[in-house]
């Protein structure tokens, strides 16, 4: 983001409604002096866990940047590979930093839109309303279909797997 950005209303990416989240990140996408979205598949993460996925993903989004930062503010990672440019790592950043809570809200509208169209094409399992976590919708949608090619097998429970 540009040292002068301060677009009002940009928080953790949990605090603000989707609706507001959608508003700020076509403001931050504009705003932005270079952003990328690093994505890991379902297969990547059940592979290396979800911390090591996280890690991979914002490699993989620092070596996509068209403009490379000065330096890189995260959330609370440590031992990430920053293709050479240094870090700092705080805790609760997305509640503090304003550079980081622009990158949350860009991560979870683009997370989230990914989830409406995986609705469309897995209709049952509710992705849209629930976007992938373990409510008892989708846990029942898990127990009536089964697993689909999107779910992350080390995040299923045993007992989602049993029709009661």
């Amino acid at each position: 983001m540009p040292k002068d950005s301060m677009i009002e209303g940009v928080n953790d990416s949990k605090k603000i409604s989707e609706k507001k989240r959608e508003e700020l990140y076509e403001l931050i996408t504009k705003e932005a002096i270079a952003y990328s979205v690093g994505i890991v598949d379902n297969k990547v993460v059940d592979e290396i866990n979800i911390l090591n996925a996280t890690k991979k993903g914002l490699t993989e989004s620092i070596k996509d940047l068209k403009i490379k930062p000065d330096v890189i503010m995260v959330d609370a990672l440590t031992k990430i590979d920053t293709c050479g440019i240094p870090y700092i790592s705080v805790i609760k950043g997305d509640s503090k930093i304003y550079s980081i809570a622009c990158a949350s809200i860009i991560a979870k509208v683009t997370r989230d839109r990914m989830m409406y169209e995986y609705d469309k094409i897995f209709p049952n399992y509710g992705f849209g309303k629930h976007k992938g976590y373990g409510t008892a919708f989708h846990i029942n949608a898990i127990r009536e279909n089964g697993l689909c090619m999107i779910h992350r097998k080390t995040f299923i429970k045993d007992d989602w797997l049993t029709k009661e």
